[in-house]
């Protein structure tokens, strides 16, 4: 279902740059820390992937 997959990948779009804002604000805050940067990094990879094998 074409529909559906286009807004799991807008979903996950979304909850990237969402972590991206709260690592973000969470390292200026608190200082950096290592996991939460890894962790957002292989969300990017998964939305990434998603978006490249999306069907058109």
């Amino acid at each position: 279902m074409p529909g559906s997959t286009d807004s799991s990948t807008r979903t996950m779009g979304v909850l990237t740059v969402g972590g991206l804002v709260a690592v973000t604000a969470y390292t200026v805050a608190l200082g950096s820390n290592g996991w939460l940067w890894f962790g957002w990094v292989v969300l990017g990879l998964i939305t990434l992937g998603m978006v490249a094998t999306r069907s058109t």
